[in-house]
């Protein structure tokens, strides 16, 4: 897996991601949403992706994590790359 091409697709995929509304993030939050699906690179290579939104602290329920994974199905499906976001009502654009 060609690590470097991997994270720039993943911190790609979840700036998409977190472009949505804080309302429809809270939402999928609440239902523990998990969205996977599978993204070709510049080098050809078939990157799986799953990307997670819950509360960071459920009791809480106001700061929102999306935490994102990436493995190319190999060995690395054993051991995805991950990057996450924390997303607050008073700092998101919409």
């Amino acid at each position: 897996m060609n690590n470097a091409e991997a994270l720039q697709i993943l911190g790609e995929e979840l700036a998409r991601f977190v472009a949505r509304s804080y309302a429809e993030l809270a939402r999928l939050a609440e239902l523990d949403h998990v969205e996977t699906y599978e993204v070709r690179g510049p080098s050809g290579i078939i990157y799986q992706i799953e990307i997670q939104t819950f509360w960071d602290d459920p009791r809480e329920k106001r700061v929102i994590r999306v935490l994102g994974c990436i493995d190319d199905g190999g060995i690395r499906a054993c051991f995805p790359l991950g990057q996450d976001v924390l997303v607050e009502p008073s700092n998101h654009q919409k």
